[in-house]
């Protein structure tokens, strides 16, 4: 067996995904180490932002609307969690919030102590709910990151006293 062949059958856990996981992670870790978390989630939420630009006009052009209704929003957000491996559901939703919940991570056990990572999923979450709906504040109440049985996330709609009191942040539409 030549030395190609004998490494191919190597019993190596490495491929695109884990790849791009760890890589995310390490950039993460590197970014809370060195600006701190509150920096770290600062520049994340900038990739999410524009994530969640794009996203949004993926299912916009997919309904062939040029914003979603607010049950719209509620499938999108759970539609596209699903199709990155993020299995979240909604828990509950009403003209005020929704708020879902998932019991696994797209990024797996890569964005345990990673925190930062979250703001991904506050930023496309809030700025695909702000776009179509005006505003959004998304709390992250429980996050697998925080190595928490899952994730809940509740997403206000509209400002209110509830909403004033939770501790998330504010995303407005145009």
């Amino acid at each position: 067996m030549d030395e190609i062949t004998a490494m191919q059958q190597l019993d190596i856990p490495l491929n695109s995904d884990i790849f791009f996981k760890t890589l995310i992670r390490e950039l993460a870790g590197t970014l809370e180490a060195v600006i701190g978390y509150e920096e770290a989630a600062g520049y994340i939420s900038l990739v999410g932002q524009h994530l969640g630009d794009w996203i949004n006009s993926l299912y916009t052009k997919g309904f062939g609307v040029t914003s979603l209704s607010r049950e719209q929003v509620a499938q999108v957000l759970v539609d596209l969690k699903q199709r990155i491996h993020g299995d979240f559901s909604i828990v509950t939703q009403d003209h005020h919030k929704i708020i879902l919940s998932s019991s696994s991570c797209p990024f797996g056990g890569a964005v345990f102590d990673r925190p930062s990572m979250c703001m991904m999923t506050s930023n496309v979450f809030g700025v695909i709910t702000a776009t179509n709906l005006g505003y959004a504040k998304v709390v992250l109440e429980e996050t697998i990151a925080k190595r928490c049985e899952q994730c809940r996330v509740t997403i206000y709609l509209e400002q209110s006293p509830e909403a004033d009191t939770a501790q998330g942040r504010e995303y407005y539409g145009d």
